[in-house]
This record gives structure tokens, sequence and C-alpha cells, in this order.
């Protein structure tokens, strides 16, 4: 009865196969977004922040494009909103760059699931599958070695000189309780008696992103490790 209500009004107010479009688009992107969300990015990175950040910000922006009639954007005015959202920063901290790949991956999803209303049902699917195949090959088979990375400030400058790396590693392995793959030195304070290294190392957990690994600095705070 509420349906047949609706389809006796002005077809300005209610506009079925309209409405239904929309909809099915809207889901079409949600899904999509969702997937990669929670099948390819939390399981490594485990941050619930950038979860609940993606998939609002992937459904608002589908839903600007496509009430802003995305079909007749002028190029520039889209361009313009997916470099804004792009380049986004937060006040509080720098976002990671795995992270800053997926905010722009998922922009570029709902831009163009919003500005590409007049394509068939298969021709979107087929469009997001792609997108999703990418992200699958590029997370399980992209990677030449299961590796992790440590920023570590060293306190033995002396060990750093290219003929002395096997004792290098060695410290390492013994201070770190890791398998050494590599090590990359970086600014040197001879007063201080202190080097940065970058050191590689076989991880036993890759699967798992830890962003606290590229830590460069001690926080201040004691609690200051919680929000990563």
């Amino acid at each position: 009865m509420l349906l047949q209500l609706l389809e006796s009004l002005e077809p300005a107010f209610f506009d079925g196969p309209a409405l239904l479009k929309m909809v099915g688009l809207f889901c079409i992107n949600f899904f999509v977004i969702w997937l990669i969300i929670h099948f390819f990015y939390y399981p490594k990175a485990r941050r619930r922040d950038f979860y609940f950040t993606y998939v609002l910000l992937a459904s608002s922006i589908f839903m600007m494009i496509y009430l802003m009639d995305g079909a007749k954007m002028e190029v520039g005015a889209a361009l313009g909103l997916f470099a804004v959202f792009g380049i986004l920063r937060y006040r509080t901290e720098s976002v990671p760059i795995r992270e800053m790949t997926y905010l722009f991956f998922v922009v570029a999803i709902s831009v163009i699931n919003g500005s590409t209303p007049n394509l068939s049902g298969v021709e979107h699917i087929a469009s997001n599958l792609i997108f999703l195949i990418v992200v699958f090959l590029a997370e399980h088979f992209m990677i030449a070695r299961k590796e992790g990375c440590k920023f570590v400030q060293y306190d033995n400058v002396e060990l750093i000189t290219p003929e002395r790396r096997e004792e290098l590693i060695a410290d390492l392995e013994k201070r770190l309780g890791l398998k050494v793959l590599r090590v990359e030195v970086g600014a040197v304070d001879f007063i201080r008696d202190l080097a940065m290294l970058r050191v590689y190392y076989d991880d036993p957990d890759a699967n798992r992103i830890k962003s606290i690994d590229r830590t460069l600095k001690f926080p201040k705070a004691p609690d200051a490790f919680d929000s990563v």
C-alpha cells in the first residue's frame, strides 16, 4: 500500500527506477569497499580507526558524487574533490604510507562508482572486480620476502663501517633476538656515539603490519604507545 501511495505521487517526488539504481550502486560500492578493508587492509594493520574512516569516507564520497550528478560533473571539479581527499592529513598524527594508499584507493573506487551511473550492472561489477583482483595480487604475491623493519638507535658507531658489517649484524642479532637480514646506516652522531640504523629482519609474523617498528623517537608520555 505504501508503494502504491508513493507511485501515485508526482514523479519529481518519487522515481522508483532512479531510487533502485542509486541504492544498487551504493550497495555495490559499499560491498566492494568493505571487502577491501575487512579482508585485505584490517588483518594486517588492525587499525579500527582507519577501518571506520574508510567505510564512512567511501560512503559519503559516493553519495556526494552521485547526487551531484557525477556523470555531468566537469573533470576539473571531480579531480579537485579527488585530490582533496587523496592528500588528506590529520592534525594529530601523520598518516602512514600504507593507510594513505588505501585511502587513495577507496576514494578512487567511490568516485568511479558515483560518477559513472550510466554503465550497465555488468560493467560496474567488472570494474570493481578488477579493483579487488589488484588488491589481492598486491597483498599476497607482490612481496618478495616476508621481512620486518625496525629503526634502531645504535650506541656503538665503531661497528658501522662496511668492513665490520658482519660484527654489526651479529651484535644486533644478540641484542634484538632476531635474524637480521641486512642493515642500512643513517644519521651518525659521533659526539653522543649514536647511529640511526634501519634493520631488516626475518619476521615470522610478517602478515601483521607493525607501525611501531617505524617509530624514530621514544615517546615522552608513558602511554604514548597505546595509540599505535
